[in-house]
């Protein structure tokens, strides 16, 4: 049996609206190994799919149809600490667990790259798979069915601090309430903040934060799914956030922080959401993930 690790993602990080990824230290691990038939084990008694339709299973499948092989079962077993819905890269983490699983049980008969295609072919598009994959901060673009990546560290100097509702919001739902086109005002106001918020986060150039994370293309038509958006923006920034935005489609919110940061965010986070009258939400201080999803032998 092998033990695979996938990291949670935070996508677009604001303007940098389905090219920008980030994977943060919060996992789903997945044990898996070939089997008759199919058994599929929650260990931490969440309620998932256990037939073919459970995403890490069908994903698998998908890469044994890729390489004209038969799977004939898979015994998996999952325990995950990334909520699901919460634009934390749950399914993302299992399409990548499946993958993962299945090269390794055919022999890696995939590269690394021909992965990640497979599974933004999967997903639809690169923000979270490709961090998922990759670790650290990591600019996406997709060409012809190829998905050009590039990972980069993140300044030291940096934290994540996730500030988690009690409510999911499906991604199909928020993706549907986009408009079809934007204005060439939006469109650049949206490519310079998130050139900006690469560089800031790579070199720990905090002072930029906040400009980087504005965003006209996605926050905007989301924050009505949201109730109190407004009011957790307005609070983060109370407490010292460098900057703060929608984590992918939504809910969860995060708000990028210094050392000092943390240790307000940790104190005064959540009791200060609550005077709001904004309750049952909890906080995460996360870092970056530097490498990416991997497979241990257990």
């Amino acid at each position: 049996m092998i033990r695979i690790e996938v990291p949670a993602t935070s996508a677009n990080l604001g303007s940098g609206f389905d090219c920008l990824g980030l994977a943060l230290t919060m996992y789903n691990q997945v044990w898996m190994e070939e089997a008759d038939g199919v058994e599929i084990i929650s260990r931490d008694g969440l309620s998932i799919p256990v037939d073919e339709s459970n995403l890490i299973y069908w994903s698998a499948k998908k890469l044994y149809e890729r390489c004209s092989r038969r799977l004939p079962g898979l015994h998996i077993e999952q325990q995950s600490d990334i909520p699901m819905a919460r634009g934390l890269g749950s399914s993302s983490a299992c399409i990548v667990a499946g993958l993962l699983g299945a090269n390794r049980f055919l022999g890696s008969p995939l590269s690394m790259q021909e992965l990640v295609n497979l599974a933004c072919e999967i997903e639809g598009h690169p923000d979270n798979i490709a961090p998922a994959f990759l670790g650290g901060l990591v600019t996406s673009a997709m060409e012809g069915g190829r998905v050009h990546s590039i990972s980069v560290p993140v300044s030291p100097k940096i934290h994540f601090a996730a500030l988690i509702p009690p409510f999911e919001l499906k991604t199909e739902v928020a993706r549907g309430a986009l408009p079809e086109e934007y204005s060439r005002r939006d469109a650049v106001y949206n490519l310079s903040r998130s050139a900006l918020m690469t560089a800031a986060l790579f070199s720990g150039s905090l002072e930029n934060l906040r400009v980087a994370v504005q965003d006209r293309l996605h926050q905007p038509y989301r924050m009505k799914f949201i109730p109190g958006f407004e009011t957790v923006i307005r609070m983060s920034y109370e407490l010292g956030s460098l900057g703060t935005y929608l984590s992918g489609a939504g809910p969860t919110m995060i708000s990028i922080v210094d050392d000092e940061g943390v240790k307000i965010f940790r104190e005064h986070a959540v009791a200060h959401m609550e005077e709001m009258g904004i309750s049952g939400w909890r906080l995460e201080i996360l870092e970056t993930d530097p490498k990416g999803a991997r497979i241990c032998i257990d």
